[in-house]
């Protein structure tokens, strides 16, 4: 997989985080750079862990299913963006109600916000990826975004946080295809 695919994914699992990170800057006007600093060290930090849980899980399964692992790529890049896809048509009222600058709810929120990263990193062993490089590009990209989604918000408010959740399904579902789309032409 090459850095730009890379790049890519890590762009695509960072719209969770990015959005809530969104949401609380329109709704806690009281944040500022360090609550944007935490915010982004707790969802990137966790971002870049998640993936390399699972992929681990990945590492164990990959003898009895080598001969499908691109199918289950697909499977489970499909079934993270099309939940992502969902969720953004969803209204999200739970989220406005939380105040980021507790740390035990950012820290649910990350752990919340990177479940998909878990599922993601299933995959990465399939792709032979190095895990280390893709984790830290993972965590770095969801940092700066996370960073400075607290400051689009406290600008622009609710406009975009569905768009960026949709807009990350629509990536990650384009990456399965992609994945089986090259197994086949190969």
């Amino acid at each position: 997989m090459a850095f730009i695919t890379i790049m890519v994914l890590a762009v695509g699992l960072s719209m969770d985080a990015l959005a809530i990170s969104i949401v609380s800057g329109s709704v806690c006007k009281h944040l500022n750079v360090k609550h944007a600093l935490r915010i982004g060290a707790f969802f990137g930090g966790f971002q870049a862990f998640m993936p390399l849980v699972g992929a681990l899980a990945g590492l164990t399964m990959r003898q009895y299913i080598a001969d499908y692992d691109h199918w289950a790529a697909f499977a489970i890049l499909c079934a993270v963006g099309g939940k992502m896809l969902y969720e953004s048509a969803k209204i999200k009222s739970e989220k406005t109600g939380l105040d980021v600058a507790n740390v035990f709810v950012l820290l649910v929120l990350s752990i919340a916000t990177s479940i998909d990263a878990l599922a993601v990193g299933i995959t990465l062993p399939f792709l032979k990826v190095p895990l280390g490089i893709a984790a830290a590009i993972i965590g770095s990209v969801t940092f700066t975004l996370s960073y400075l989604g607290v400051f689009i918000g406290k600008k622009f408010g609710h406009l975009f946080e569905s768009r960026i959740e949709a807009i990350g399904g629509l990536i990650l579902i384009g990456l399965g295809i992609k994945i089986v789309l090259e197994h086949i032409l190969a």
